[in-house]
């Protein structure tokens, strides 16, 4: 083997990171709104390169604390998201024993996101903005069928939120008088 051609184990990890993170639904919402800019579907691939690179070149490797730290530091310089929601950790664990498997030659792990990536691969995740405080909040909720069991038997994803439902104030239908004139009401006093 040349120095030039990677480690079956360096390709298998690369292949794992790159489907965690395309499974990472803040992520996914960040490049499909294009937050980081034009550019945002590259820049995923550049922090992959830089991901697997910490792990190819750090002794010893990175731990899922510094994978954390980088990925929320990728997001907020990059996609000028500050992600608050806990999902930065459950990625960065699935990052360090992607690696701890691809390092000991296994490939399910990798296998079983590379099958996830492909089941989300032409869905949108779906994004509501909800008004909190006077502030807009993106909330999001991915279309997909997958089973909850499925998503939690190794752990992932067991620390991302899951999407609350918001009732919405029902609106009144307006009251049309005999004339056909629609009664106009004001906001009320209490």
């Amino acid at each position: 083997m040349d120095a030039d051609t990677p480690r079956p184990s360096s390709v298998l990890f690369a292949r794992g990171v790159i489907a965690r993170l395309a499974i990472w639904s803040t992520l996914r919402v960040a490049v499909l709104e294009n937050w980081g800019g034009p550019g945002a579907a590259e820049k995923r691939t550049w922090l992959t390169g830089i991901i697997v690179d910490a792990f190819e070149e750090q002794s010893p490797v990175p731990d899922d604390q510094y994978i954390e730290e980088l990925l929320l530091q990728v997001m907020q310089d990059e996609y000028e998201v500050s992600v608050e929601d806990g999902s930065a950790e459950s990625v960065a664990v699935d990052i360090v024993r992607i690696w701890e498997e691809a390092s000991s030659g296994k490939q399910d792990l990798v296998l079983k996101f590379e099958d996830l990536a492909e089941k989300l691969k032409d869905k949108k995740p779906v994004v509501e903005q909800q008004v909190v405080g006077g502030e807009e909040v993106e909330g999001e909720d991915e279309n997909d069928d997958e089973d909850e069991d499925e998503s939690s038997e190794d752990g992932m994803d067991e620390d991302e939120p899951v999407p609350q439902l918001m009732e919405r104030p029902k609106r009144s239908e307006p009251e049309v008088d005999e004339d056909g004139f629609t009664l106009v009401k004001g906001k009320g006093r209490k």
